[in-house]
């Protein structure tokens, strides 16, 4: 097999920049075919490196003119950039290139999206802008005038001078050239204001196209929400005159942090009740904090190199969870979090892309933006705070914030201001950074005269790699129930530093039920053996949420696999703990609803292959839709009661409490529609006057079979909204069995669809790979097609390629002529001449595990 996966950079390599920064200068003339882009940068040489290497990083550039200290310089260029001899002492580098945006498919660097100029820099698409070194740690003030005749251009930082034909930005505060923005085009914008606690009035807006300046106010509304609660619960205000945010219809990622300047895809800013569901706007109200968050955490304090990326994301991920905790239901959002990290990152851990939260080697660095360094990257900032305690871990940020500003920081940074505020060793939980895959903890209990002990041993299965992993500071938070359902012992915090370890509890009138894990304490699996009438006992009277609901969970996959493995029929007594959720009134609805959920397909899968089975598509599928059925059958009256009692009266608001109420309902509507043939379905369908409801009710009938008319009926109505037409691409291909591939590739000839746009794409191939039955058929012709439009994707935009190839990390679990062909795809795809680097890393990973 060729290689196409490029140079190999590693941690223990990083040197410092040869030469710092001081200032940058950049002006632009815009032009679709040949923006001239002419920099004028002061360097100075870095004490702190013995190399004089002048390097600049530049891919894709055509150089006019070079210059240092007014003197024409001849560099010797490469693909990667260019080099040439520079003074030892200050000098003023000069350069003008040209670069072709409308020509830029890859959305990184300077590009083009319906006629309007954006950038997108994070990680290295600085240097196809100019020659620059790229790098996190070069951090400098940047000044930039555009020139055009577009009515609004936008920089980073405060506006300047401007005048017909050009706009002036000046950005007071050093970063890196990853957060460079630049945006012009014919925009309108939705404004707004903050006054910060210092009294300092800050002007906001929300740029987008015309026509869409009426779904602005709630990301407005969610900025300002934002803002208040950094300063009141982190001390941190805002520290600029102006905050802008853009939303592009071309976008690679959700959003991006550019100081001042904050670009997003247009699917996570636009929202109205009509096009937009409760998911969507949560989403919405998440992600504009994730990245007003990273103001501090990300922007006034940078990381070091992009092996610190979870510094950085890691941290920001955390901030915005709190944060939703805060606006919405906290059990809920914690509870949703742990199914999206198992659905994403532990499968991530399990199989050929594992890797730690700090990555020790990359390729492509674009190919690290991954559950692992997000999602438990967060997670590990999670078990900080409960090891440290709030007050400690407040210090412990105020410290780092205090120390750091201004910084390109590390991870041995970011734990030394924990050890400096609490005195305590963190060597041992380093290891959650360096170290792959997902802890097991095994636990076993003892009961003799009041004393109950809890015995833990952890283990983590080798990674690619690590195939030895010593043991972690795993946070265990216990709870004890006695046989009444009364709550014995309060949340314990335990400590397991040990590869086996026991805590015992003393004074007990009765054998307890032991609460493990709560709040999901740590990303690991548990491993415990309990009956299904303990875990009705705990999901009865457990009082802490995330057990209840594991509980829950736990039940009815241990019902499913019962049903798949040993053709047992659906259970009575876990159709009985439903009904008894369902009566509970005191419950949130939205739990009620994660409860009536069931395991994932994927889950299932997953199950099976701990078990020691091979997993059937299938058979999974046919065995889920089973038990759906028999719960809707069982549950019929309960499920039609919540559906009437849960209807939100009046006008559509995102609130936490009538979302929740939606949720509970529209789980009840998608069951019922198994009885009834979608006739409730069709009544909501009709009467429908906002997305959630509309979109619930199409899902619904597509369940019940008989969808085809309100399908039709949503494209007329929807088909010139990009956004909510996303929604019926993805739809139909989530639905699809069997015939699941045919339907994708006949939603590929759609006019609508077209694969530069990265929603569209997604919307119908991400949907298509977490259609386990549909994807995983056994004609393989999933797998074909997937590879055919990877190929054919990868000569546009090698990112959101690299990204969609995790669709097939899981190939090794399933049985020989399916991973023949899955192999075979991935092999047609790595011999293309001319593949990504992105895509070559990723397929490489994939294969080589």
């Amino acid at each position: 097999m060729k290689d196409l996966t490029g140079k190999t950079i590693y941690l223990k390599d990083y040197a410092p920049p040869a030469y710092l920064v001081d200032e940058v200068h950049l002006t632009f003339a815009l032009a679709p075919e040949a923006t001239r882009v002419k920099s004028r940068i002061r360097f100075r040489p870095n004490p702190d490196s013995a190399s004089r290497d002048f390097f600049l990083h530049g891919e894709e550039l055509t150089l006019i003119s070079a210059v240092i200290d007014g003197a024409p310089v001849t560099p010797k260029i490469t693909e990667e950039g260019l080099t040439c001899p520079a003074p030892d002492a200050p000098f003023t580098w000069e350069a003008e290139v040209e670069i072709a945006p409308a020509r830029n498919t890859a959305l990184e660097g300077l590009y083009m999206s319906n006629g309007m100029y954006c950038t997108q820099c994070e990680a290295e698409g600085f240097r196809k802008i100019t020659y620059y070194p790229d790098r996190p740690d070069v951090m400098s003030v940047f000044t930039v005038r555009i020139e055009s005749d577009l009515p609004v251009m936008l920089s980073n930082g405060n506006p300047g001078d401007s005048g017909p034909g050009f706009a002036e930005w000046h950005d007071p505060w050093p970063k890196p050239a990853y957060l460079f923005a630049l945006v012009a085009g014919e925009l309108v914008n939705h404004p707004g204001s903050f006054t910060t606690n210092s009294g300092k009035d800050v002007e906001l807006n929300v740029w987008v196209r015309p026509g869409d300046e009426g779904k602005c106010a709630f990301a407005m509304e969610s900025l300002k929400k934002s803002m208040k609660w950094d300063e009141e619960v982190y001390g941190r205000e805002y520290d600029l005159d102006i905050f802008n945010i853009v939303a592009v219809d071309d976008f690679n990622m959700g959003a991006m942090e550019n100081k001042g300047l904050n670009i997003f895809n247009s699917a996570a800013v636009l929202a109205s009740p009509e096009t937009s569901t409760d998911a969507n706007f949560e989403r919405i109200e998440a992600i504009i904090a994730h990245e007003y968050f990273h103001n501090w955490t990300g922007n006034r304090i940078t990381c070091r190199d992009w092996f610190q990326l979870c510094l950085k994301e890691g941290l920001t991920v955390f901030r915005d969870a709190q944060f939703t905790a805060d606006m919405r239901s906290e059990p809920v959002k914690r509870i949703t979090d742990v199914i999206d990290l198992r659905g994403r990152q532990f499968r991530e851990d399990n199989g050929p892309l594992a890797h730690p939260v700090r990555p020790e080697s990359f390729v492509e660095i674009n190919n690290f933006y991954t559950a692992t360094v997000y999602e438990k990257g967060a997670e590990v900032i999670g078990m900080l705070k409960r090891l440290v305690g709030d007050e400690a871990y407040a210090k412990a940020l105020d410290l780092y914030f205090e120390r750091h500003d201004g910084d390109a920081a590390t991870i041995e940074d970011w734990l030394q201001v924990f050890k400096d505020t609490t005195g305590r060793d963190l060597s041992q939980f380093k290891l959650w950074y360096s170290q792959a895959g997902t802890p097991r903890v095994a636990v076993e209990e003892t009961w003799e005269d009041g004393t109950f002990t809890l015995t833990f041993r952890q283990s983590t299965p080798p990674t690619p790699g690590q195939p030895d992993k010593a043991p972690r500071v795993i946070p265990i938070a216990v709870g004890l129930l006695g046989p009444n359902g009364d709550e014995v012992q309060e949340t314990t915090l335990l400590e397991l530093t040990q590869a086996e370890q026991s805590f015992t509890f003393t004074g007990l009138s009765a054998r307890p039920v032991p609460s493990i894990l709560r709040g999901f304490s740590a990303p690991v699996i548990l491993d415990r053996q309990s009956s299904n009438a303990e875990r009705a006992f705990l999901l009865a009277h457990d009082t802490d949420p995330f057990c209840k609901w594991e509980a829950g969970r736990a039940l009815a996959r241990d019902v499913l696999l019962r049903m798949l493995n040993d053709g047992a029929a659906p259970d009575r007594d876990f159709l009985g703990a439903l009904a008894a959720t369902l009566a509970d009134e005191s419950l949130d609805p939205a739990f009620v609803a994660l409860v009536l959920a069931l395991p994932s397909e994927d889950d299932l899968a997953q199950a099976q292959v701990d078990a020691g089975r091979v997993p059937d598509p299938q058979r999974i599928h046919e065995v889920r839709e089973a038990m759906l059925d028999a719960m809707a059958e069982a549950l019929e009256a309960p499920l039609r009661r919540a559906y009437d009692a849960h209807q939100v009266p009046g006008p559509y608001s995102p609130d936490a409490d009538a979302a929740a109420a939606r949720a509970l309902a529209n789980t009840a509507l998608m069951l019922l529609s198994r009885r009834d043939g979608g006739a409730l379905a069709q009544a909501q369908y009709d009467r429908a006057d906002n997305m959630t409801q509309q979109l619930a009710a199409l899902s619904a009938l597509l369940t019940a079979g008989a969808g085809d008319d309100a399908l039709r009926a949503f494209e007329a109505q929807w088909k010139d909204d990009r956004l909510v037409m996303d929604k019926w691409f993805s739809l139909q291909a989530a639905h699809a069995a069997p015939d699941a591939a045919a339907t994708v590739a006949r939603l590929t000839e759609h006019p609508a669809f077209t694969m530069k746009n990265p929603n569209r794409f997604r919307a119908v191939f991400g949907a298509f790979a977490m259609n386990q039955a549909g994807f995983h058929h056994a004609s393989g012709d999933g797998y074909r097609l997937m590879g055919d439009w990877l190929i054919r994707l990868d000569r546009l935009n090698p990112q959101t390629t690299a990204r969609m190839c995790s669709a097939f990390q899981t190939w090794r679990r399933y049985d020989a002529d399916r991973q023949d062909m899955i192999r075979d795809t991935l092999r047609r795809i790595i011999s293309v001449d001319g593949l990504s680097r992105d895509t070559a890393e990723m397929i490489g990973r994939i294969l080589d595990a």
